[in-house]
């Protein structure tokens, strides 16, 4: 059985080690209705809500230098905020609700995963991860 399109998991399992914002809440662009300076905005095709990426770094100290930072995609009609950071910290640790990965086979032809998620907010206290194992769903090659 093959599975095709959006594939709901849980934050747990792609981060199950946390993330941390580190770059900017940005619309996506839509290359295809975008011309001449004239910047629109990608939507989602199921739900039709604007899209916007965050940079993440994963903290799981297992994965490689190089794969740490990957976007993520959030589906919502306004721009969504990051959590505050830590006191004392340059480091803001964010959780995301409603994950889902949809695997592509990238331009180096290696099986890679897009992350969308509906929400961002900061980490439930006392949570624990539920996994010690690393689920590579980024938009990255999997390793």
């Amino acid at each position: 059985m093959a599975l095709q399109g959006l594939i709901p998991v849980s934050f747990d399992q792609v981060f199950p080690h946390g993330c941390y914002v580190v770059g900017d809440v940005e619309p996506v662009k839509d290359f295809d209705a975008s011309t001449n300076g004239r910047f629109v905005q990608s939507r989602d095709k199921t739900t039709g809500d604007p899209i916007w990426q965050v940079a993440v770094m994963d903290a799981d100290p297992t994965v490689k230098a190089g794969q740490k930072t990957v976007a993520v995609k959030i589906l919502s009609t306004v721009q969504p905020v990051p959590p505050a950071p830590l006191p004392d910290s340059p480091f803001t640790p964010v959780e995301f609700d409603n994950v889902t990965v949809t695997p592509y086979v990238n331009g180096a032809g290696r099986l890679a995963y897009s992350i969308k998620v509906r929400a961002m907010r900061a980490p439930r206290t006392g949570s624990a991860p539920v996994s010690t194992k690393k689920n590579t769903a980024t938009e990255k090659d999997a390793a």
